[in-house]
Protein backbone atom coordinates (compact mmCIF):
# COMPACT_ATOMS: atom_id res chain seq x y z
CA UNK A 1 0.00 0.00 0.00
CA UNK A 2 1.71 3.50 -1.10
CA UNK A 3 0.53 5.04 2.16
CA UNK A 4 1.53 2.78 4.29
CA UNK A 5 3.71 4.89 6.51
CA UNK A 6 4.95 2.00 8.04
CA UNK A 7 7.42 1.51 5.20
CA UNK A 8 11.05 1.92 6.08
CA UNK A 9 12.78 4.72 4.14
CA UNK A 10 14.96 5.33 6.35
CA UNK A 11 18.40 4.82 5.17
CA UNK A 12 20.21 5.47 8.30
CA UNK A 13 22.09 1.87 9.22
CA UNK A 14 20.97 0.15 11.82
CA UNK A 15 23.86 -2.35 12.20
CA UNK A 16 27.27 -2.13 10.69
CA UNK A 17 28.98 -4.81 8.17
CA UNK A 18 31.86 -6.08 6.71
CA UNK A 19 31.36 -7.00 3.15
CA UNK A 20 33.41 -9.43 1.60
CA UNK A 21 35.44 -8.25 -1.50
CA UNK A 22 33.38 -10.66 -3.72
CA UNK A 23 29.72 -9.49 -1.96
CA UNK A 24 31.47 -5.95 -2.75
CA UNK A 25 32.09 -6.67 -6.39
CA UNK A 26 28.56 -8.06 -6.73
CA UNK A 27 26.66 -5.40 -5.36
CA UNK A 28 28.81 -2.94 -8.03
CA UNK A 29 27.86 -5.78 -11.13
CA UNK A 30 23.96 -5.25 -9.63
CA UNK A 31 23.81 -1.89 -9.70
CA UNK A 32 25.53 -1.50 -13.16
CA UNK A 33 23.09 -3.79 -14.08
CA UNK A 34 20.28 -1.81 -13.22
CA UNK A 35 21.84 0.89 -14.79
CA UNK A 36 22.20 -0.76 -18.02
CA UNK A 37 18.25 -1.90 -18.28
CA UNK A 38 17.99 1.41 -17.80
CA UNK A 39 19.54 3.27 -20.03
CA UNK A 40 18.81 0.13 -22.54
CA UNK A 41 15.40 0.43 -22.01
CA UNK A 42 14.45 -3.14 -20.60
CA UNK A 43 12.31 -2.17 -18.64
CA UNK A 44 10.25 -5.38 -18.10
CA UNK A 45 13.88 -6.73 -16.81
CA UNK A 46 14.13 -3.61 -14.48
CA UNK A 47 10.96 -4.68 -12.81
CA UNK A 48 12.12 -7.85 -11.86
CA UNK A 49 14.86 -6.70 -9.73
CA UNK A 50 12.21 -5.24 -7.11
CA UNK A 51 10.58 -7.25 -4.24
CA UNK A 52 7.40 -6.91 -4.53
CA UNK A 53 7.05 -4.16 -1.79
CA UNK A 54 9.81 -2.02 -3.11
CA UNK A 55 9.44 1.79 -3.19
CA UNK A 56 10.89 4.08 -5.55
CA UNK A 57 11.39 7.36 -4.05
CA UNK A 58 12.51 10.84 -5.66
CA UNK A 59 12.14 13.47 -3.39
CA UNK A 60 10.83 17.18 -4.43
CA UNK A 61 12.94 18.77 -1.84
CA UNK A 62 16.82 18.90 -0.47
CA UNK A 63 16.76 16.97 2.49
CA UNK A 64 12.86 15.47 2.41
CA UNK A 65 12.69 13.50 5.45
CA UNK A 66 9.47 11.45 3.97
CA UNK A 67 7.33 11.24 1.10
CA UNK A 68 4.29 11.83 2.79
CA UNK A 69 4.60 15.35 4.44
CA UNK A 70 5.54 17.09 0.62
CA UNK A 71 4.87 16.40 -2.79
CA UNK A 72 7.78 14.07 -4.56
CA UNK A 73 8.79 13.81 -7.90
CA UNK A 74 8.18 9.98 -7.69
CA UNK A 75 6.99 8.11 -5.19
CA UNK A 76 6.15 4.49 -6.51
CA UNK A 77 5.39 1.12 -5.26
CA UNK A 78 4.94 -2.13 -7.93
CA UNK A 79 1.82 -1.28 -9.39
CA UNK A 80 2.40 2.13 -10.53
CA UNK A 81 6.31 1.31 -11.47
CA UNK A 82 4.36 -1.49 -13.64
CA UNK A 83 2.03 1.77 -14.99
CA UNK A 84 4.32 3.97 -15.81
CA UNK A 85 6.65 1.36 -17.76
CA UNK A 86 3.21 0.65 -19.70
CA UNK A 87 2.87 4.14 -20.80
CA UNK A 88 6.39 5.07 -21.56
CA UNK A 89 6.49 1.71 -23.69
CA UNK A 90 3.03 2.87 -25.01
CA UNK A 91 3.70 3.50 -29.01
CA UNK A 92 1.07 6.08 -29.01
CA UNK A 93 2.61 7.51 -26.31
CA UNK A 94 3.53 10.97 -27.36
CA UNK A 95 5.83 12.06 -25.31
CA UNK A 96 8.32 9.52 -26.68
CA UNK A 97 7.88 10.50 -30.21
CA UNK A 98 11.28 10.15 -30.22
CA UNK A 99 11.91 7.82 -27.59
CA UNK A 100 14.58 9.44 -24.92
CA UNK A 101 17.89 7.94 -24.74
CA UNK A 102 19.77 8.06 -21.80
CA UNK A 103 23.43 6.52 -20.38
CA UNK A 104 24.00 6.19 -16.84
CA UNK A 105 27.20 6.36 -15.10
CA UNK A 106 27.11 4.39 -11.58
CA UNK A 107 30.03 5.32 -9.21
CA UNK A 108 31.45 6.24 -5.30
CA UNK A 109 29.73 2.96 -4.68
CA UNK A 110 29.87 2.05 -0.65
CA UNK A 111 27.84 -0.21 1.58
CA UNK A 112 27.05 1.38 4.65
CA UNK A 113 25.36 -0.83 6.98
CA UNK A 114 22.30 -3.20 7.44
CA UNK A 115 18.83 -1.68 8.05
CA UNK A 116 15.86 -3.30 10.69
CA UNK A 117 15.12 -5.80 7.87
CA UNK A 118 18.53 -7.24 7.35
CA UNK A 119 18.64 -5.37 3.71
CA UNK A 120 22.06 -4.33 2.63
CA UNK A 121 21.69 0.01 2.37
CA UNK A 122 24.42 0.90 -0.77
CA UNK A 123 25.26 4.13 -1.63
CA UNK A 124 26.34 5.48 -4.73
CA UNK A 125 26.99 8.54 -7.36
CA UNK A 126 25.41 8.96 -10.79
CA UNK A 127 25.28 10.86 -13.93
CA UNK A 128 22.78 10.45 -16.60
CA UNK A 129 22.74 12.09 -19.71
CA UNK A 130 19.31 11.97 -21.39
CA UNK A 131 18.42 12.98 -24.93
CA UNK A 132 14.96 13.74 -26.37
CA UNK A 133 14.53 16.59 -28.93
CA UNK A 134 17.52 17.86 -27.07
CA UNK A 135 20.01 16.97 -24.33
CA UNK A 136 20.08 17.08 -20.48
CA UNK A 137 22.20 16.11 -17.26
CA UNK A 138 21.33 14.70 -14.41
CA UNK A 139 23.32 13.93 -11.62
CA UNK A 140 23.26 12.84 -7.48
CA UNK A 141 23.01 10.25 -5.53
CA UNK A 142 21.48 7.12 -4.41
CA UNK A 143 20.22 4.60 -1.84
CA UNK A 144 19.57 1.09 -2.39
CA UNK A 145 18.14 -1.16 0.05
CA UNK A 146 19.07 -4.98 -1.55
CA UNK A 147 17.51 -7.89 0.04
CA UNK A 148 19.47 -10.77 -0.68
CA UNK A 149 17.70 -13.81 -2.75
CA UNK A 150 18.11 -17.59 -1.86
CA UNK A 151 20.08 -18.04 -4.72
CA UNK A 152 22.40 -15.25 -4.01
CA UNK A 153 21.07 -12.26 -5.86
CA UNK A 154 19.59 -9.63 -4.77
CA UNK A 155 16.29 -7.14 -5.24
CA UNK A 156 15.43 -3.52 -4.54
CA UNK A 157 13.69 -3.48 -1.62
CA UNK A 158 14.09 0.58 -1.55
CA UNK A 159 15.40 3.57 -4.12
CA UNK A 160 16.09 6.46 -3.28
CA UNK A 161 17.14 9.27 -5.70
CA UNK A 162 18.13 12.25 -4.27
CA UNK A 163 18.45 14.71 -7.63
CA UNK A 164 21.36 17.72 -6.91
CA UNK A 165 19.09 20.29 -8.73
CA UNK A 166 15.56 18.59 -7.20
CA UNK A 167 13.99 21.56 -6.70
CA UNK A 168 14.22 22.79 -10.22
CA UNK A 169 11.38 23.38 -13.06
CA UNK A 170 11.64 20.16 -14.80
CA UNK A 171 10.11 19.01 -18.23
CA UNK A 172 9.01 15.41 -18.67
CA UNK A 173 10.83 13.25 -16.39
CA UNK A 174 9.48 10.19 -17.90
CA UNK A 175 12.20 6.89 -17.85
CA UNK A 176 13.40 5.87 -14.25
CA UNK A 177 16.79 7.30 -12.76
Amino acid sequence: MLLDRTFDISVVPVSTVSPSLETLHNIKQFLFHEARLMADRKLDEWLALWTPEGRYWVPRKQGQENPFDHVSLFWEDAMLRSVRVKRVENARNWSQQPVTRSSHLIGNISITGLDAAGCLIVESSFQITEWRLEQRQLAGSMQHKLAATEDGSWKIAFKRVNLVNCEAVFSNLEVFL
